[in-house]
């Protein structure tokens, strides 16, 4: 019944054109803040999947290393515990550090990995070469595979034309006490064989060669290793997964997931998207005020149905819920143009790519979307609760108007 008062109100012409002029323009603009709202939120959870997708190639599932210090020792025994584990499908052994490449007068530091031959298994490094091959060689002839933003800092040649170019590397030696600056660094050689090409932050940064060079250059004894990379079967519940890995290592050592082997970078790409949310939210805020002024005309224009109700039996409680119905009809229906027209706009994208992104410098030349069902809840709700507030004081204002019929 409310409902039915409310959109006979909604629809009706009023005595004065600028109530109906206000009520429109009061859903134009929570249809366009609810359209923005979705747009952004889906746009976020498209590049949020692209950078998810680009990390799992360099990040395991899972990756154990020292709550303190930089290394920690794990003996073949325990190594085999956790290989025997069922969700387990393969375990990399890592040893790394930063380092100092030279290629003749040209040098750049880098973060210098070690791995092991299970390392294909775990990570997707080898299936993002895109130049040479993926061989990190072994002790005595290490191969090393560079990403293409350090190929181009060190000027590293691959060119299958010329023989592979022998590369200078820098190392700090564990544990040295000597005064002598020069006896606490190692320097070893190793043949560029391969680069890759992931993503900025990895491309600039990151090296690969063989465990066996790293652990001889710094000094690591046969059980010592930096972090031990983890690859989990497929259907493996992740949290579940790494809580029953912590409770099998007896030593102080932490079991990351990929979130958390990355949570500064998805804490800033959640709290933008949040920001950006909750600044879009306040132009239903604004909305909520024009709001507020078309149900207090509306309340004013019909003083007089509001008696005839009150004759007729109905009490405050019905004034009051007519009003609010009122208020919840215009977010609604702002609401649901504004995501209609936003999920329109979305597949118009997924299928045309119509918006690109400036600079060419990106991965893709156009926005990612990716469309969640929760978002529109989130959206709908929020147009709803702010319709819901926006009409209490006009619908109680109504349901506190004496009867007086003339």
């Amino acid at each position: 019944m409310y409902l039915a008062f409310a959109w006979r109100y909604f629809k009706a012409k009023k005595s004065a054109n600028a109530i109906n002029i206000i009520a429109w323009v009061t859903t134009a603009v929570i249809a366009f803040a609810t359209c923005c709202q979705v747009l952004v939120l889906s746009v976020f959870n498209g590049f949020e999947d692209l950078v998810k997708s680009l990390y799992s190639s360099f990040y395991a599932d899972l990756k154990i290393v020292p709550s303190a210090g930089k290394t920690f020792h794990l003996t073949t025994a325990q190594l085999n515990k956790i290989t025997q584990q069922p969700y387990v499908l393969a375990v990399s052994m890592i040893a790394e550090d930063k380092a100092l490449l030279k290629n003749g007068e040209t040098q750049t530091v880098v973060r210098l990995k070690g791995v092991d031959e299970n390392f294909a298994k775990v990570s997707g490094v080898p299936g993002k070469i895109s130049n040479g091959e993926f061989d990190v060689g072994n002790t005595e002839e290490p191969g090393l595979i560079v990403g293409s933003g350090i190929q181009n800092a060190a000027a590293i040649n691959l060119n299958p034309a010329f023989a592979s170019e022998n590369l200078t590397v820098i190392l700090p030696k564990k544990g040295a006490a000597s005064n002598d600056p020069l006896s606490s660094i190692s320097e070893g050689n190793a043949k560029a064989s391969g680069v890759f090409s992931i993503q900025q932050d990895f491309d600039n940064n990151y090296a690969i060669t063989n465990i066996g060079f790293i652990k001889q250059q710094m000094g690591f004894t046969e059980d010592e290793f930096s972090a031990a990379e983890i690859k989990l079967k497929p259907g493996t519940d992740i949290e579940k997964a790494k809580t029953q890995l912590q409770t099998i290592l007896d030593k102080p050592l932490l079991v990351q997931s990929r979130y958390e082997q990355n949570s500064n970078l998805y804490a800033t790409m959640r709290l933008e998207k949040w920001a950006i949310y909750a600044v879009l939210t306040l132009i239903l805020v604004i909305a909520a005020f024009n709001m507020v002024s078309a149900l207090t005309m509306l309340v004013l224009e019909k003083q007089k149905d509001i008696s005839i109700l009150q004759s007729m039996g109905s009490d405050s409680m019905m004034i009051r819920k007519i009003f609010l119905s009122e208020g919840l009809l215009l977010g609604l229906i702002g609401a649901v143009a504004g995501i209609f027209l936003a999920v329109l706009i979305c597949f118009l994208q997924i299928k045309f790519k119509l918006i690109k992104l400036q600079g060419g410098s990106f991965l893709i030349d156009y926005f990612p979307v990716k469309l969640i069902p929760g978002d529109f809840l989130l959206v709908a709700g929020t147009a709803t609760a702010i319709a819901f507030l926006a009409s209490w004081f006009p619908a109680y204002k109504a349901s506190r108007q004496p009867i007086e019929l003339r």
